[in-house]
């Protein structure tokens, strides 16, 4: 038990969830007065929580093998950099059948990726973890509800058609049977997480599915990946980083948090950078704005990333 790590996962798990009520709030106000954001300005907002996201996946290398020997340490960071290379151009080339496979692989590493940032906070509360059972119970839904629903809202149309026209129609005839699907899952696990006494986490599927349900698509997205994904993924980072850990023994969690944050801060310029010369040099595939050419980058990234993560995912589902 340390409950100084513990107030690092308390901090995630509040500031997530207060972020995803203050806009559940906000724009159930303004749906009421039927005053609703630009899609200009719900671009610059996703663009904006894709850039603060990056930082939280940015540091696998540091996280996943040790430095010595050397020689493994600069294999992986090559095998990591051609797996993304590889995805980056499949989605590239192929916008549809890519986004569809984005959307599967990022739901699933973002349902179970929350699921293990629970069984963490349990560890370093002292508490039993849940199982496995539980864990997937509430994985799917939590995944699927923030990238499902919001891409098949009739609102996604204009706003997928405005980042590109390819990937607009991405669902096709099967549109309401993914959104009643998930709609559907959500439901049943929530009934059994209530009857488990898992009450954190059904809470969590009733805030996620208000902020898909009235927030505009890009803004829950936006929210989801900035102000809760990767917010609870870097208290997850803490324990991990001997810097952070540091902070965490001398009783400073907020300190912890910074060690956690700044090794990644030097992806958010290398992305900006590679999408902008992207954008200006690769015109053929990135000629719809800065956006499209973040997001590839992004998407190629989560494919490494979600392979390396998915080996602590499952670790924490085990018995101590």
């Amino acid at each position: 038990m340390n409950q100084v790590l513990s107030q690092v996962y308390s901090w995630a798990h509040t500031f997530s969830r207060r972020s995803a009520l203050l806009a559940i709030v906000l724009f159930a106000l303004l749906n009421f007065f039927d005053l609703v954001p630009s899609l200009s300005f719900q671009l610059v907002i996703a663009l904006i929580a894709l850039l603060l996201g990056i930082p939280h996946g940015a540091i696998d290398h540091l996280i996943t093998l040790p430095r010595e020997p050397r020689r493994m340490f600069v294999a992986f960071i090559v095998i990591y950099v051609l797996i993304a290379i590889a995805a980056g151009f499949g989605i590239a080339n192929w916008n549809r059948v890519g986004f569809q496979v984005v959307v599967l692989m990022s739901s699933l590493h973002f349902g179970f990726g929350d699921a293990a940032y629970f069984n963490e906070w349990r560890d370093s509360a002292g508490k039993a973890r849940d199982t496995l059972f539980i864990g997937a119970i509430y994985a799917l839904p939590a995944g699927f509800l923030p990238v499902v629903l919001p891409l098949t809202d009739h609102r996604a149309l204009s706003a997928l058609d405005r980042i590109n026209p390819a990937v607009a129609d991405w669902a096709g005839s099967l549109t309401s049977i993914f959104r009643t699907a998930t709609l559907t899952t959500a439901v049943i696990a929530f009934l059994v997480l209530v009857l488990a006494r898992r009450l954190q986490k059904a809470n969590d599927l009733f805030l996620l599915t208000g902020l898909s349900l009235i927030a505009p698509p890009l803004i829950t997205f936006a929210i989801y990946f900035g102000c809760w994904h990767a917010i609870r993924h870097t208290a997850r980072l803490v324990p991990k980083l001997p810097k952070a850990m540091l902070q965490i023994n001398n009783g400073a969690p907020k300190f912890a948090i910074r060690e956690a944050i700044v090794p990644g801060l030097y992806a958010v310029v290398g992305t900006l950078a590679l999408a902008t010369g992207l954008l200006l040099f690769a015109r053929s595939h990135f000629s719809y704005g800065l956006l499209w050419s973040t997001l590839v980058i992004v998407w190629s990234l989560t494919v490494p990333h979600m392979a390396t993560t998915a080996r602590f995912d499952l670790l924490s589902f085990k018995d101590r």
